[in-house]
């Protein structure tokens, strides 16, 4: 195809984007007037080819789910022999190889206390999958095991500030993302959510202790990203939050819920966040890199505890699932993806690289302008403070969108989250891509605060 065709077509795809689509997060009507998308043709590795021939590095991963680059040759086999055999059933009462082998796989890695696997397809629905086990478990427990004794009455639960947890409409109330919570508010269910543990660690269990006491007997679950608050702003706090808020929530008969929907599969250093820890959670919900960004795949863990007080008769039964969970071809490429990272030593490979990204966003602390540089594992976040107004601040700010569009002119996608520009690519980006990521990431950002070295 011609130069002057693949800009035709190029030009063709985004005239009837702009007439048919409507995207995600995205205000359309400045997008159909001024924004000129990317038109993706093909990606490999950490590299997405654009349809006007530019080569562009994924800081993303896109939207966090490319944990081993894009097309890994394991996976797209994976994907292509398992669509000879069986592309859908569902698993009301069936069962199929790919879902009974990737269950046992997962379990084998699976964080300490977790013993069964409901399947879903996404994070959302993991989490979401997540709440309505934590009501009904309660309803469901003999009366003895209850604080106070009176079944049904757990109905509350409690998130943190800055929390992302999904999009559905139970999650919607764990978030305390005020931009994505506001429109919805009176139609969520009752949610306290804490001060985030990454602004103020004992005044955040301070408020878990108390919130405790005063709703005793009221909360079902404790909802956390544990250790980086991701949408929120990539806040990362303490372990010692996770440890803590384990002791209390266990004290008071409540359910931990821990959202690894984003930190696990290897993002934090370790395969799962609480791997850093010292607990055990009751349930924990996975997705994204789960299924190496190749299929919408999702589970949600439970313990023992859990799952037996759904035993008996089928009025006890868990009234909840979704057409393609389980589905053949995510369970056959989600349990490929955990056999390419034990093949692979991919978290043997975190650490050298988890190193470039700390050193990068060490020495963007030092500008002016940057504020609360960080990182931890394979995830860098910063925040700009280039003096807009306190209403421009946040999630709805300007100044992480002008990085984006320097960046994007040196070859390198990073979205940000408003004001805060970070950096979560896949765990096996080849060096000299990452590289050239946190090079232009940093140049970009020194152009935008204004600073022109000495």
């Amino acid at each position: 195809m011609s130069q002057l065709d693949t800009k035709s077509q190029r030009s063709e795809t985004i005239r009837r984007d702009k007439k048919f689509v409507w995207h995600p997060y995205t205000e359309m009507s400045s997008y159909i007037e001024s924004t000129e998308p990317l038109v993706i043709d093909r990606a490999a590795g950490s590299r997405l080819f654009e349809k006007d021939g530019r080569v562009i590095i994924d800081g993303n991963s896109s939207w966090w789910t490319a944990l081993l680059g894009h097309q890994h040759p394991r996976l797209v086999k994976a994907l292509t022999d398992q669509a000879q055999r069986l592309c859908h059933t569902s698993l009301g009462g069936v069962t199929h190889e790919p879902a009974v082998d990737f269950a046992e796989e997962v379990l084998r890695v699976a964080p300490p206390g977790v013993s069964r696997v409901f399947f879903s397809d996404n994070g959302s629905t993991a989490v979401e999958a997540a709440l309505k086990m934590a009501v009904q478990f309660h309803q469901q427990r003999p009366v003895s095991q209850f604080r106070p004794q009176s079944p049904g009455s757990r109905t509350h639960f409690i998130s943190l500030e800055d929390a992302f947890h999904g999009e559905t409409m139970g999650v919607t109330a764990l978030g305390g993302v005020e931009a994505f919570r506001r429109p919805f508010g009176s139609m969520t269910m009752p949610v306290t959510h804490l001060p985030s543990p990454a602004d103020d660690l004992d005044r955040s269990l301070s408020a878990l202790e108390q919130v405790l006491s005063e709703r005793e007997g009221e909360i079902a679950g404790l909802v956390v990203e544990p250790l980086i608050q991701g949408a929120g702003g990539m806040k990362i706090y303490d372990p010692e939050f996770l440890n803590r808020a384990r002791e209390l929530t266990e004290r008071s008969g409540v359910l931990l819920i821990v959202d690894e929907v984003f930190t696990g599969y290897g993002r934090t250093g370790s395969f799962w966040a609480l791997n850093q820890t010292a607990i055990q959670a009751d349930i924990v919900a996975s997705a994204k890199g789960m299924s190496g960004g190749m299929l919408p795949f999702a589970a949600t863990l439970t313990s023992e505890e859990v799952y037996r007080a759904f035993l008996g008769d089928r009025s006890r039964t868990f009234m909840y699932g979704h057409t393609y969970c389980g589905n053949p071809l995510g369970a056959a490429v989600a349990a490929e993806v955990l056999r390419v990272y034990r093949d692979e030593e991919i978290l043997a490979g975190v650490q050298a690289r988890a190193k470039m990204i700390a050193e990068t966003f060490q020495q963007l602390a030092a500008l002016p302008g940057v504020e609360n540089s960080r990182s931890l594992g394979m995830c860098g976040a910063l925040e700009l403070n280039p003096g807009e107004s306190p209403s421009r601040k946040g999630y709805l700010a300007n100044a992480g969108w002008e990085v984006y569009r320097l960046a994007l002119e040196r070859g390198v996608y990073i979205r940000p989250l408003g004001n805060v520009v970070y950096t979560v690519p896949p765990l096996n980006i080849p060096e000299e891509d990452l590289e050239l990521l946190l090079r232009v990431l940093a140049e970009s950002v020194m152009e935008v605060v204004g600073f022109h070295g000495e």
